[in-house]
């Protein structure tokens, strides 16, 4: 099968009871872009991707769409399948994997659709069908954070992401020791997310004031250098999150025992091709993480639920939708949602969610 059309869509998806706020950035709404692409036999996939503002990692909005208009006209007549797919659009452009991204997850949802087969069917297959999710909170209060620890903890997440940072240390100390007062003994897991905000100095203070409690330290520092600084003395493990721009930096912190997991978003490693690779790379040397994206509505969600649900379930740290902070869905009737703290895997072909596009508006450009 071959692209003989491609057309791209802006959309906004405004959060609600905004802002989402984390230690260097707070968000009111976010313009999320989707793709269409059509093949010769008729069928029909959607990709998106949503970047959070301009400065949570090396993306924007507006460099996803310029990035999908230089690379769409030499898309026209390329393979739909994801491997010659990734190397044709490496020889448009170089680097911009969120943009690629987009077209990656549309090309896995119309092969999908085409051969009546699911997403999960052509990442391996599915190992489970209720992938566990995860509640993220934004920097907020100790005690109101730890209500809302409790809240979601009896609510049934598997797993609790405590934004910390850009602020006082001691503030983010006690909100820590505030939540484990809370779901202590309740089976959740905790990861304490800096945001790359901390510095090293605060990144080891908060280890060491909470040797007691037993979370992970996500990216708590900028840098893959001062991660490997404070790696010889903290006493939690830590998982890499925004510094894993790529499979090279993956390999590499893998290679050197750097980490002990990941937060890895779909979108910023370059779509589900490159997510089952780092999958199955993590299963090489048994390391958790999530598979999740920064923001989007359902076609980003129904991508991250696919590719969770084909991870090991001991690995798998959980998939972070955007959907509980968004208004309705792009699909009334499939569309994808956390209930019990667990997402649905979608049943039906390719990516198991038809979106209206009729919500989109006319496309912002088309080609073919």
């Amino acid at each position: 099968m071959k692209i003989t059309e491609l057309h791209i869509y802006a959309h906004d998806l405004p959060v609600k009871n905004g802002p989402y706020r984390m230690a260097m950035t707070e968000v009111w709404t976010l313009p999320t872009t989707l793709v269409k692409l059509v093949s010769d036999s008729g069928h029909v996939g959607w990709g998106e991707t949503c970047p959070v503002g301009s400065t949570y990692a090396e993306m924007h909005v507006d460099g996803a769409r310029a990035a999908l208009t230089a690379m769409a006209p030499g898309l026209i007549g390329a393979e739909v399948a994801p491997l010659p797919l990734h190397q044709r659009m490496e020889s448009l452009l170089n680097g911009h994997n969120y943009a690629k991204a987009a077209i990656d997850i549309a090309a896995h949802d119309l092969m999908g659709r085409a051969l009546g087969v699911s997403v999960a069917t052509l990442l391996g297959g599915a190992l489970t069908t209720l992938v566990p999710s995860y509640y993220s909170t934004i920097v907020g209060a100790p005690d109101e954070t730890a209500r809302i620890a409790a809240e979601k903890a009896a609510e049934g997440y598997p797993r609790l992401q405590i934004k910390v940072g850009g602020r006082a240390v001691e503030e983010d100390v006690e909100t820590v020791r505030k939540v484990w007062e809370k779901i202590r003994g309740k089976g959740v897991r905790m990861a304490v997310d800096g945001n790359r905000s901390l510095t090293t100095r605060d990144a080891l203070t908060l280890s060491r004031e909470c040797p007691d409690i037993p979370f992970v330290m996500e990216q708590p520092c900028n840098t893959v250098e001062d991660l490997a600084k404070i790696r010889p003395q903290v006493r939690h493990g830590i998982y890499m999150d925004e510094n894993s721009i790529n499979l090279n930096t993956v390999v590499t912190a893998v290679g050197t025992g750097l980490v002990d997991g990941f937060g890895m978003k779909v979108t910023r490693i370059g779509g589900l091709q490159p997510m089952r690779v780092f999958r199955d790379l993590c299963a090489v040397r048994n390391l958790p993480h999530t598979c999740d994206d920064s923001w989007g509505g359902d076609i980003i969600a129904a991508a991250c639920t696919h590719v969770g649900a084909t991870v090991q379930p001991k690995l798998m740290e959980g998939a972070w939708l955007a959907q509980p902070y968004i208004d309705g869905h792009y699909d009334s009737r499939r569309g994808v949602k956390i209930e019990g703290g667990h997402i649905r895997l979608p049943e039906g072909p390719g990516l198991g969610v038809v979106p209206d596009e009729g919500m989109f508006g006319a496309p912002v450009a088309s080609f073919g």
